[in-house]
């Protein structure tokens, strides 16, 4: 299987926990995509769900193909989110927001009874910060934020550069209107000290760190799907 065929798998075995008549979370990404379009031939065939999106990307496709959709604030519990991942470790801890949508993403996975993870297997990692994690970050104040992140990272051993995330315009801008940091740290090894600390600065406004919120990570690889739980 290819990169998209493995997406495609983990999308589907995702769908076999929809039921009919859920409050659905629906994740970003291109392997959240894939799971958007099988959902679609589901609703087209009688399935009635609500769909919270996490993006305005993921509102637009599924507006395209004919996924109702709701918003938070009318449907603010949700049964299930399923959502893609930039990384998994063995615990269900997770990097999210390489799309950038990492602040709805975990609102709406907190709102929610479930998150099941889908990735394919080149996601699963032993440890956390082999991919650079987002860190979304009020635009007023951007460099003293940058300088107390700094200060963080360092007091918990870790060094690497911290890169404004830019688009072909410019400095890119999250749908809330904030900027990203990508803290490319390496490996982390206390991601709940790094998460915590994160919280503490007045300027983060979310980061990239998903802990105690997947409940199922479903892998896709050459050999077929796999489940992790923690």
């Amino acid at each position: 299987m290819d990169a998209r065929q493995m997406k495609i798998k983990a999308a589907e075995a995702a769908l076999s926990h929809v039921e009919d008549g859920m409050r659905l979370g629906i994740g970003t990404g291109s392997t959240a995509e894939e799971f958007v379009r099988l959902l679609a031939e589901k609703v087209a065939g009688g399935m009635k769900v609500e769909g919270v999106p996490t993006s305005e990307r993921t509102a637009r496709l599924c507006v395209e193909l004919g996924v109702p959709l709701k918003s938070l604030d009318e449907l603010p519990e949700l049964d299930l989110t399923i959502d893609g991942a930039d990384e998994v470790d063995g615990g269900l801890r997770l990097v999210k927001g390489g799309g950038g949508a990492l602040l709805r993403e975990k609102i709406v996975a907190a709102a929610s009874a479930r998150l099941i993870v889908i990735a394919d297997e080149s996601k699963m990692v032993e440890a956390l910060g082999r991919f650079p994690l987002p860190i979304e970050i009020n635009p007023f104040g951007r460099v003293a934020t940058h300088v107390a992140i700094e200060k963080l990272a360092a007091s918990l051993g870790l060094f690497g550069e911290l890169t404004m995330r830019r688009s072909e315009d410019g400095i890119f801008t999250t749908d809330g209107g904030h900027y990203i940091l990508d803290a490319s740290f390496g490996r982390i090894p206390d991601a709940e000290a790094l998460a915590c600390g994160l919280n503490a600065i007045p300027g983060v406004v979310e980061h990239g760190l998903f802990i105690n919120l997947a409940t199922l990570a479903i892998i896709a690889g050459p050999a077929g799907v796999r489940v992790v739980t923690a």
